[in-house]
């Protein structure tokens, strides 16, 4: 006598799960095209980095007595650029250290300031520094650098410079100074030389707020 092949109850996929596979979709979906929005912003804006640079200085005085103490003033132009047509940048955190064969001379620093699109800001710092005692091996490197009519500063530091990337955030750059300032002690002529901080370290800020809502409305538009 055949058998009867009995079936048991159809299974079916719980309506939980699809509402999840559904969600997830149209995340992934809202993701890609947020990630595509920022790609044409950053095409369209084309952002370059803000940077920081000596454009030009003057060795205004140098003096180096029989008593080992060493005297300077110097006038020294830092200049903040922005070649950004469609973002204005902002400056914080601005601090440089002027020194001399490894004695500091001066600290220069600048309070937050903006800088508008394709524009710049320039700093003239003057800088005169106290009577710095020297010791007989700094005494006869001032000796050498008048003899040869050649000197060297050295300036080193920071700044820390923001623009915004249309409306998901911001881009933060630490704009880093490390330049060495060659004069002609006779004449205090600046001997020009590259000095510029082009090589940033950034981060993105990203808001994710504003995230969160575009991918909110993209999701309310794709349920109705």
């Amino acid at each position: 006598m055949p058998r009867k092949l009995i079936q048991g109850p159809e299974r079916r996929t719980h309506p939980l799960v699809w509402c999840i596979a559904i969600l997830c979709t149209v995340v992934a979906i809202a993701v890609i095209i947020v990630g595509l929005v920022v790609f044409v912003g950053y095409l369209v804006i084309h952002p370059s980095v803000p940077v920081i640079s000596v454009v030009t200085a003057h060795l205004d005085k140098l003096q180096n007595d029989l008593a080992g103490l060493f005297e300077t003033q110097l006038t020294i132009y830092v200049k903040a650029e922005n070649d950004n047509a469609k973002a204005h940048a902002s400056f914080s955190d601005t601090s440089f250290v002027l020194s001399f064969e490894g004695i500091a001379i001066a600290r220069l620093v600048a309070d937050p300031f903006d800088v508008a699109k394709n524009g710049s800001v320039e700093f003239p710092y003057r800088v005169e520094s106290s009577s710095i005692p020297l010791n007989p091996e700094e005494m006869l490197q001032v000796d050498l650098a008048l003899k040869q009519d050649k000197i060297t500063f050295d300036l080193k530091g920071s700044s820390r410079a923001r623009w915004k990337v249309g409306l998901l955030g911001s881009v933060k750059f630490w704009c880093h100074l490390n330049c060495r300032l060659k004069f002609h002690p006779l004449t205090g002529v600046y001997v020009n030389s590259p000095c510029t901080s082009r090589l940033c370290f950034y981060k993105n800020n990203v808001n994710y707020n504003h995230l969160a809502e575009i991918i909110q409305t993209f999701i309310g538009i794709y349920v109705l």
